[in-house]
């Protein structure tokens, strides 16, 4: 199916730096693991944002027998100008794909797994069943397995929140992917301060037994003082992880690259973001949310609290039990 409508272009084409630098680099598949990790992936019919989005790690990813699977589909409602995925009316969710991802998770031996998906703004919930029917089903396939979804904003809906913290995700990911002046041109509906108060309500949902991350594309026009204002925003709403990279054009249809940061810069902001308080910061040119995402581990109480809530409980939710709740007094604080 072709596309809806394609990327918003909000910057001028000739900001455009053409030739990448010499640290921009990309390894060839050599690794028979990566002709596996590709071979299990069609098998089971499965999606990854890998290959989507066009990741420029998914031949080191892959050779190393890691995935970060998109579930809903790959077709997305929204048009980013920074992203690589479709943009087009969305195929129906197949009931099978969490069994499908589970099943996946277990023959790979994962010991960490991603789970991403395209937004669905189509969907009432915004796929938010989804994502806590595929939380689940990997968990009772492959128990101990530490979890982190990387979310759509669920246009800031509570009740669909709640659905995918009740599944209880060790690791809650939902990139603000630029700072607050550009997020009108880069991101498609999404809003800065929505996102970063989605971040802070998840944490709340479960108590704050989840670890809360969130990514930055840098390279789009942003000032340095942009990007810090950016880390001060996110750990004042109590984002613990934080990735930082170069944004990289997909088309010449997206937005250009503004500029190519040294690595560094990339180390540079490490520093700074780990003196702020970050407790785990990935940052560097080649470096996106699921990058070495198992070289970060939730602190021990997290990742107990999680498998205990989870055993506790098994949500099956119907469509007629999606009726939207009122809000709880302490969300709406969250807006103030």
């Amino acid at each position: 199916m072709s596309s809806c409508h394609g990327p918003k272009m909000g910057m001028d084409p000739a900001l455009h730096q053409d030739k990448k630098p010499s640290w921009i680099k990309v390894r060839l598949p050599n690794n028979p693991v990566f002709w596996s990790t590709k071979s299990l992936i069609t098998d089971l019919k499965l999606v990854t944002v890998c290959e989507e989005a066009q990741c420029p790690n998914r031949w080191e990813c892959w050779g190393q027998g890691t995935a970060t699977f998109m579930i809903a589909g790959e077709k997305c409602t929204r048009a980013c100008g920074f992203c690589a995925v479709k943009t087009a009316k969305p195929d129906a969710l197949e009931e099978d794909e969490p069994a499908r991802v589970a099943e996946a998770t277990r023959r790979m031996k994962l010991k960490h797994v991603v789970i991403t998906a395209v937004a669905r703004d189509d969907l009432r919930d915004g796929g938010a069943e989804h994502f806590q029917r595929t939380i689940e089903a990997v968990r009772a396939m492959n128990p101990g397995i530490v979890i982190e979804v990387l979310v759509p904003d669920f246009n800031d809906r509570d009740w669909a929140l709640q659905m995918v913290m009740d599944a209880r995700p060790h690791i809650f990911n939902h990139n603000l992917e630029t700072v607050e002046r550009l997020t009108p041109l880069v991101r498609s509906r999404a809003k800065y301060q929505r996102s970063l108060i989605v971040l802070k309500k998840a944490k709340a949902m479960v108590n704050g037994k989840v670890a809360t991350k969130s990514g930055i594309m840098l390279g789009l026009g942003e000032t340095r003082e942009e990007i810090l204002k950016a880390m001060d925003d996110l750990l004042e709403h109590d984002v613990t992880v934080l990735t930082l990279g170069q944004y990289l054009r997909p088309t010449p249809k997206h937005l250009p690259v503004v500029e190519y940061l040294h690595p560094d810069v990339f180390a540079e902001y490490k520093q700074i973001a780990l003196a702020k308080g970050f407790r785990h910061v990935a940052s560097g040119p080649l470096v996106r949310s699921s990058y070495h995402a198992a070289d970060f581990r939730p602190e021990l109480d997290i990742l107990e609290d999680a498998e205990v809530a989870a055993a506790g409980k098994r949500l099956d939710l119907q469509p007629e039990d999606l009726a939207i709740p009122a809000a709880r007094p302490e969300w709406m604080a969250l807006k103030d």
